[in-house]
């Protein structure tokens, strides 16, 4: 199995995913701070990753001795979207031994989500439309969205993935791409504003999506485009399907109103830092997230089950 986090007493590894396919670097991380740095960084990125990278970085700071609370605050901060860093990281400074808490919220990630394909598998066959990364590479193993097609295909299914490229960071062009080849599992690569033509074509019979934090209504924050996806599903007839970690849920949160969007330093998304763009003349826009409104969603896939409209999550 793919795996992007491995954990050894004191010393914390990431598979560097900025790097990724050309390259395989992983970086050592040995306090909180650098956890922190690289989450920021998006060394490490996708929610349920996130939250255990936070986990191991509490657990460096209580092998150091260094004070607890500075260093849930700097990795809590890291990034402010995904709410399962946040949940990671009070699960873990609220138990007795902190590093086998996190060695623990490793472990019953991977069991969530090899739960949570199971459960999904049977609403995909055929053509399923994703975007950014959503495998082992963005969690503790197996994967959510993509997880529940590497599910459906151990079950016999014949599932095709249509994957975004996903920019600016290329999620899908370099990540999803990779785990599907590393897995052997049919994939094409399409470019984000091809999203409607390949649907129009019949040849994607569902949309399958992560999330970063989902509203107790059902709206939820998930990667940018995500929006646009859901909306072209609606208007082509095609089950639009949410692929949500009980984790994700911010029972504080009544709608997609309350989710925070990150944005990033516009030179990601500013046509690499061109001239016309550092003249000043030009300015860019770059949230990270789009929020969806549950109205878009036909059914939510959790380690619990499958959940259809309407919503109400609490």
């Amino acid at each position: 199995m793919l795996t992007a986090i491995r954990y050894e007493p004191g010393v914390l590894y990431l598979l560097d995913q900025r790097v990724l396919p050309a390259e395989t670097r992983w970086l050592t991380c040995t306090d909180a701070s650098a956890v922190a740095d690289a989450i920021r960084a998006m060394v490490v990125r996708g929610a349920p990753a996130l939250s255990i990278a936070a986990a191991y970085g509490l657990a460096l700071a209580a092998r150091s001795g260094a004070d607890l609370d500075v260093a849930a605050a700097l990795l809590t901060d890291a990034r402010p979207t995904a709410v399962n860093l946040r949940w990671a990281v009070a699960r873990v400074r609220s138990a007795p031994d902190i590093e086998a808490a996190a060695i623990a919220l490793h472990a019953d990630d991977v069991r969530i989500n090899r739960a949570l394909g199971a459960h999904g598998a049977p609403l995909l066959d055929g053509g399923v439309l994703t975007v950014c990364n959503t495998g082992a590479l963005a969690t503790g193993g197996h994967g959510t969205a993509l997880g529940m097609v590497r599910s459906a295909r151990a079950f016999g299914r014949d599932v095709h993935v249509w994957a975004c490229e996903t920019r600016p960071w290329l999620q899908g062009a370099r990540l999803t791409t990779y785990e599907c080849a590393h897995d052997g599992i049919p994939c094409t690569l399409i470019a984000d504003g091809a999203a409607a033509s390949v649907l129009a074509s019949g040849r994607v019979q569902a949309v399958v999506v992560g999330c970063d934090r989902v509203a107790w209504n059902g709206d939820f924050a998930n990667k940018l485009g995500t929006l646009n996806l859901a909306v072209l599903a609606r208007h082509y007839g095609v089950p639009f399907y949410v692929a949500m970690p009980r984790s994700s849920l911010d029972l504080a949160c009544a709608d997609g109103g309350c989710i925070p969007i990150e944005e990033r330093d516009p030179r990601e998304v500013a046509a690499l830092d061109a001239p016309i763009y550092r003249s000043g003349k030009v300015s860019a826009w770059n949230p990270a997230f789009d929020v969806t409104p549950a109205g878009l969603v036909t059914a939510w896939v959790s380690e619990r089950g499958v959940e259809q409209a309407p919503f109400d999550l609490r």
